[in-house]
């Protein structure tokens, strides 16, 4: 064994064995932006029906119980057995539980060899606080499926590039399983096949043509690379941090939801700024959902006009409306896997099965 891999494994052993001494999560130190490590592809295994899944609360509490048992449900309808975090239904003001017991349960589920897989319950606000927090070596370790959405972004983008993890932007527990999102969860989680995320089409009701979950092409052509990305005002707060997903090279999908206009401006400019957007190779935009000019803001500038300002300079596909973000029927997309764009048929094709 080469003094570097007994180092890592030595370096595991003591991350596993403090979380089993203390139950707590220490903060385990992160290199600088610049100088973070760039790893490997890491794959989980799929998840398959018997499975037991890890229940974790990251960010926001669950201030109800029925929500989280109609969550417990739901994931037991897909087939799963389900362990509930220690720290999954606490509270502190309203985040659920301190940032020590938050980041504790994930890396206790991580360490727990019954555990196949973890999925947020909610997203909310919180997981900045934590993601220096979470045991990376161990991550490597044992890697594990790991999903979420919304605050997610910050957990599903730091453990990929701090571990080369394929992570999944993913409906969270209490999110609506419905067909739509089951198909996809299911085909690219559970089935590792390497579909085409594509809107769906014809669905007309009484209208004379379709008006709803259309894609539109701001800027023509295809691009292969690998997908980053997630909310924009979650992205945008990592700006300049070793969490930051290394964005060159790669296809960037952005969302955001009950933003007026001005603040996705805002952060879209503080992506330009730290350099996230100089050598993407496309962009996939997702819903904008509720992100209006906001009352009497005369003259403001409209999502086209911001989307083109931002994205049409760097001359590269982009297409807006992918069933991604703060949206009933969603797509599961794989963080850190390859994918090919087509901006004019509004496509994201996965280049290959994002786990084992």
């Amino acid at each position: 064994m080469t003094v570097q891999r007994r180092q890592f494994f030595q370096s595991v052993g003591v991350g596993a064995a403090a979380l089993g001494a203390a139950g707590a999560a220490p903060a385990f130190a992160a290199p600088a932006a610049a100088t973070a490590p760039s790893w490997p592809i890491l794959k989980a295994r799929r998840l398959r029906p018997g499975d037991t899944v890890g229940l974790f609360s990251p960010a926001s509490a669950t201030f109800e119980r029925e929500p989280m048992q109609l969550a417990i449900e739901a994931l037991q309808a897909l087939g799963f057995k389900v362990k509930v975090g220690a720290h999954a239904r606490s509270r502190y003001g309203h985040f659920a539980g301190t940032d020590v017991e938050r980041a504790s349960d994930i890396n206790a589920l991580f360490a727990d060899d019954e555990v196949a897989g973890l999925i947020a319950m909610t997203g909310g606000s919180g997981c900045n606080r934590i993601i220096d927090k979470l045991d990376y070596a161990l991550i490597r370790a044992k890697p594990k499926f790991f999903g979420g959405f919304s605050d997610l972004t910050a957990l599903v983008n730091g453990i990929q590039r701090h571990t080369g993890l394929v992570t999944f932007h993913c409906p969270v527990a209490e999110s609506e399983w419905n067909d739509f999102s089951l198909a996809s969860f299911r085909a690219i989680v559970m089935q590792a096949q390497a579909p085409v995320l594509r809107n769906p089409s014809g669905e007309k009701g009484d209208n004379l043509v379709q008006t709803q979950d259309r894609t539109s092409t701001v800027r023509p052509g295809k691009a292969r690379g690998r997908l980053a990305g997630g909310n924009l005002a979650v992205l945008s707060s990592l700006a300049g941090s070793a969490y930051m997903p290394d964005t060159r090279g790669c296809i960037l999908f952005i969302e955001e939801v009950n933003e007026y206009i001005y603040r996705v401006d805002r952060m879209l400019s503080t992506l330009r700024l730290c350099g996230a957007l100089d050598q993407l190779a496309g962009v996939v935009l997702g819903k904008f959902t509720k992100c209006e000019p906001g009352d009497g803001r005369y003259g403001n500038l409209t999502l086209d006009e911001v989307f083109d300002d931002y994205f049409l300079p760097l001359n590269v596909p982009v297409y807006r409306g992918a069933m991604i973000g703060h949206i009933k029927r969603k797509f599961t997309l794989p963080v850190g896997l390859d994918a090919e764009m087509d901006a004019d048929a509004g496509t994201l094709q996965l280049l290959g099965p994002a786990v084992l």
